[in-house]
Parts: C-alpha cells; structure tokens; sequence
C-alpha cells in the first residue's frame, strides 16, 4: 500500500504555510530558519498538528457507525481540544479524559486555555486525578465503557492520536507536502526539527522522508522528560507507519533521532531556556509559541544553531505544531 490508498477527511485549509524566520536566523548567526505552521492549518479551534493526524482516523471512526469520540490527555491538551473540535465539525459527542499530568500551581489552569475551548465546543470534560504517562490508561478505558452502558457507540483515540495504527499517517503526508512545498520555493530543508512526546508526529514524518530518499534529518526535541519512552515509542510508530506506507526498506537507526536537554525535569513544566525561547521567536518574529511543546522544541532549535551542531550551511525547517491556547494557563511566567 502506499500513503494514497488510506481513506483520509479533509479538515485542514490545505497545506500548511511555510515562511522563513529571517530575523531569528540573524540573530543566531548560523543555519537559515523557515517555519511550517501547523498553528495555522484548519479553521478548527486554531489547529494544530492533531488535527492533521485526525484526518486519517475519522473515516474509520465513520465506518464504524460510532457517534463518540474518546479521548485522554492532560489539563491542558491540546489534543483533546482538537478531538471536540472535530466532533463538533462531524456532529458527533465527545468525551475528554484530562488528567492531571503537569504540576502546574496557575488557579485557572482547569478553567481557561484549551479546556476552555473544548468545553465551548459542547464536549463532556471528566477531570481526572492522575499523573502523566503517554501509555494505555484507565481513565480512558473507563470513559469507553460509559460510553457503551450509556448506549452510545465510541471511536478509541489514545493520547495525542499516536499509538493507534493510523496515528503516523498524518505527518507521513506532511512530509510529502513539504517536499512539494520545497519544488514551488526552491528550496531544500536538510533538517527539521519537531517536539516529542507521544510520538506520531515525529514518527510520521520520519517515516514519509524515508521514503523520499534525499540527505534530510529529522530532530525530535524530547518534551516528556521520559526519553526512553518517547525514542521507543517513536521507533515503533516509524517504522509501523512505513510498513503500512509501503516505504520499501527497514528504517535506519540513525534516521530516528530524539534529543534531550530542553525537556526540564517534568512535562508541561516550561524551564527557563523555554521561556527565554518563547520571548525569542515573540520578539523577533512575531510568532507565539506554547511552553508545553513549542518553546521547548524551539529552544533546541536555538542551541543547535547557535553551538554549530545544525552546521551554518544548513536550511532548517521548525515545525511550529500549535498548542498557543495553553498559555493562559501559564501566566505567572509568562506575564
């Protein structure tokens, strides 16, 4: 099979933008900096990079007659957020498991940002005391059941819409669209770099290059502070996903690449090189970036450039995955 042949739902306007950061690659005095905005890639709840994902598992979901989407992540999801949205989009139900997976004192942290917004888009919330874990959790199965007592027929998405057997397609084909991206600017990204946690993105996308076959690097930037998890998990969703795209060949172990250093001790816990991020691509650029995901990502992108590790010849591409919503809950230090 190829990327092709798998159902997909149009959600997003189209491809994503790509733009470059001129003054921050100035700044940095190295590799020029472009970015892609999956921030900017749907009409849906501000985006984000879930909602690419969740293009590929909404024809199943369809096919399956079910008419409630289950979900799990933290407070703060940003993908829980994107699932209401898309339920909200399909007239479907929503059911949100957020857990408590950041050690966060902000007094609003359950009444503003992205569970804000789920909670406008008509989806059931279920708070939940229960500490971070990208895994299967029982919260989650819990809420399926309920679902199914209640009559109701759910469709599974596990955190980040990552460990299911579709969760890679989606950034597969942003791969595919970055290279057709490249062909309309001319120009050729030899590296890009992109936050982990849950896995799918990086994998995806890993995974959609290799079939390419062009000198390109791809940099996961470890935002869960449980390295090995996250490197295993993205290792086993990669070369899943292209298996499944018909990529042709095993996947090197080099091409899977997961760097830590950025991450603080605890998810969801921005550290001050990503606050000083945030502030840096803010003020340079004009481009808002959460301390959950981006700023963390962005600030190994920032020491990468700086210490020469991403060589100055190079043109880098950020994926800025979106996930803005939550710093309302994080304005003690970002104020």
């Amino acid at each position: 099979m190829s990327l092709d042949d798998f159902a997909r739902h149009p959600l997003l306007f189209g491809p994503s933008p790509v733009h470059p950061l001129d003054r921050l690659s100035d700044h940095l005095g190295g590799a020029r900096i472009w970015a892609k905005r999956e921030d900017c890639n749907s009409g849906l709840a501000f985006g984000g990079n879930k909602t690419r994902k969740l293009e590929y598992l909404v024809p199943e979901a369809l096919r399956q007659g079910a008419d409630t989407l289950v979900t799990i992540g933290g407070v703060q999801s940003n993908h829980t957020r994107q699932v209401a949205a898309v339920a909200a989009r399909l007239g479907m139900r929503a059911v949100l498991v957020q857990e408590s997976w950041v050690d966060w004192p902000d007094p609003v942290n359950d009444r503003v940002g992205n569970i804000l917004l789920s909670r406008m888009m008509g989806a059931d919330v279920r708070l939940v005391d229960a500490g971070f874990g990208i895994g299967f959790k029982e919260s989650w199965e819990r809420a399926l059941e309920d679902v199914r007592a209640a009559g109701g027929t759910p469709y599974a998405i596990p955190a980040g819409a990552s460990d299911h057997p579709l969760g890679g397609l989606g950034f597969a084909n942003w791969a595919a669209e970055v290279a057709r991206q490249e062909r309309e600017l001319g120009v050729f990204f030899d590296t890009i770099v992109v936050c982990s946690v849950t896995g799918s993105t990086h994998a995806g996308m890993i995974a959609g290059f290799a079939g390419q076959d062009r000198p390109r690097r791809v940099i996961g930037i470890d935002a869960s502070a449980k390295l090995d998890e996250t490197r295993a998990q993205v290792e086993r969703i990669a070369r899943d996903t292209a298996d499944r795209i018909g990529v042709g060949r095993q996947l090197r172990d080099e091409e899977i690449t997961v760097l830590p250093g950025w991450a603080g001790d605890r998810y969801g816990v921005p550290v001050q090189s990503t606050l000083d991020a945030i502030r840096l691509s803010g003020s340079l650029e004009g481009m808002i970036i959460d301390p959950v995901y981006e700023g963390k990502s962005m600030a190994g992108l920032v020491d990468l450039v700086r210490t020469g590790e991403i060589p100055r010849d190079s043109t880098v591409l950020y994926a800025h995955l979106g996930g803005q919503p939550a710093i309302n809950a994080y304005s003690g230090v970002l104020g």
